[in-house]
């Protein structure tokens, strides 16, 4: 799973007009450890159809306040420039993947 690690990195994102996800999270949360191992392994499920990225808030704070971040771990499921869905919090496996399907 890679990682956000510049505002230029993101924008290129947006203007591919691909499906993606973004992690909000950093490395001292608990939750957000929690819930890694599934998001990974949704990653490498669906590589071919959504890019999931990383984005740690401690070194990613403009992209952080751009949507809005207060808590984490925070899910944001984007295609192009617009927000589908979003999830605060800690998820199931199902749960997130029924997001991402929807997001497809």
């Amino acid at each position: 799973m890679r990682s956000i690690t510049s505002n230029k990195q993101f924008n290129e994102l947006v203007e591919g007009g691909n499906p993606f996800v973004l992690d909000f999270y950093a490395d001292w949360c608990g939750p957000c450890q929690t819930l890694l191992p599934t998001v990974e392994k949704l990653a490498d499920e669906y590589k071919e159809k959504v890019s999931i990225f990383k984005v740690n808030i401690d070194k990613q704070r403009a992209l952080a306040e751009k949507f809005n971040v207060r808590s984490i771990p925070s899910l944001f499921f984007l295609k192009g420039n617009q927000v589908k869905n979003k999830h605060n919090g800690l998820a199931s496996e199902t749960e997130l993947r029924k997001k991402i399907k929807s997001l497809i």
